[in-house]
């Protein structure tokens, strides 16, 4: 199976590494890391990105994958990057994205009429391109596969792992992994979150949602 992450600079590199560490241990993965160029990628953090491909070089994927971050602005406006995930997703057998990069996924047509979710801060903009937000964890519509905020690209990509693979192969992977998560605080999701951290988290967002909004605008399907 190739599967493909789609990655660029400013990006959360944790939308990107965690769906990596459970998707690339699926059967006869064959995983790609595709940018618009092949020069390295900063993400968000002290990691860089080497690409193994670019979108001219790339292969046809079974599996594309959007990652999220505030890198997403920039890529809205760059149409050779939005007409690469087109023409992916128009072929891919599974077509995905985990936090904010659900928006990219909009920006090139691919959410139109479907249910979708998308970080918690962002998820009114998914309506920007058509779709039904959803609040969950994680959200499939056909093929569309989509994944709320950052660390719910793990969820994520066991849902998908379980349907490519069965759920007993997931659950094995899920082990390896040690994935069980037990935070120190009931904070992960604005339901369930302290007020006073949420309207911090809701005011530390706000600028950025409303350059986001305005970049969406104007990608290329919107103008």
């Amino acid at each position: 199976m190739k599967i493909g992450f789609f990655v660029f600079a400013n990006m959360t590199q944790l939308d990107f590494t965690g769906p990596l560490q459970v998707l690339g241990r699926a059967p006869d993965a064959d995983v790609s890391v595709i940018a618009r160029s092949l020069a390295p990628v900063k993400t968000d953090g002290a990691l860089t990105l080497l690409p193994t491909h670019d979108v001219t070089t790339a292969p046809d994927l079974d599996l594309v994958c959007v990652p999220g971050g505030f890198g997403i602005d920039a890529v809205a406006r760059d149409d050779v990057s939005i007409e690469f995930l087109r023409r992916q997703g128009a072929q891919a057998q599974y077509v995905t994205s985990v936090c904010t990069g659900a928006l990219i996924l909009g920006a090139a047509g691919l959410l139109t009429g479907r249910r979708a979710t998308t970080h918690w801060a962002y998820h009114d903009l998914l309506t920007l391109f058509g779709a039904e937000p959803v609040k969950q964890r994680v959200v499939r519509d056909a093929n569309l596969f989509t994944g709320g905020g950052v660390t719910a690209g793990i969820d994520f990509a066991l849902t998908i792992l379980g349907e490519i693979a069965g759920a007993d192969y997931a659950r094995t992977v899920q082990l390896g992994l040690e994935y069980d998560p037990h935070p120190p605080w009931n904070s992960g999701h604005p339901d369930t979150a302290d007020p006073a951290a949420l309207a911090a988290a809701r005011k530390r967002y706000a600028t950025a949602v409303a350059k986001t909004r305005a970049a969406f605008s104007q990608a290329p399907d919107k103008r």
